[in-house]
């Protein structure tokens, strides 16, 4: 840590304060596990973009975004390139509401499971959605598409 290390160097000579990368930098990797893992709580927990196990290339997908709760960001929006096209989920924190966004690729569907307290409203396109509430979640089915979708209310 000392050296600026951010996990385990790939050589044990790699850097030092002295010498610096000592003129040979050629095997010297900055892409470890300390950064992606940053990354992957990004995709996975923010935008809540998850694999389903049981359909390998994302044919079938969890959208299970969580707002900031801190309050510390009010919005996050991203994507992943899957092997069906582009899956997109964003959320947006409004006064008394959040609004999400979501593009479910061609030939795939996703579960989506919002945050949600007992009696929120559920909104897409502005008409009420049906859903089943697990672990504090609204969640529901989308086929391909696009989806504007508003949990709002208590």
């Amino acid at each position: 840590m000392e050296q600026g290390a951010t996990t385990i160097w790939e050589r044990l000579n790699s850097y030092t304060h002295t010498d610096g990368f000592g003129g040979n930098n050629r095997m010297n990797s900055f892409n470890h596990y300390s950064f992606g893992a940053v990354g992957a709580w990004m995709y996975n927990c923010s935008l809540g973009i998850q694999p389903d196990v049981r359909a390998p290339g994302f044919k079938h997908f969890f959208l299970k975004p969580t707002p900031d709760p801190t309050g510390g960001m009010n919005c996050a929006r991203g994507h992943y390139d899957s092997m069906y096209g582009r899956i997109e989920s964003g959320w947006e924190v409004l006064p008394g509401r959040v609004r999400y966004s979501f593009a479910v690729p061609a030939n795939t569907s996703a579960t989506v499971c919002l945050p949600a307290a007992e009696g929120a409203s559920v909104r897409m396109d502005g008409n009420r959605v049906g859903f089943v509430r697990r672990e504090g979640r609204a969640c529901f089915e989308l086929e391909s598409g696009s989806y504007a979708v508003e949990v709002s209310g208590e």
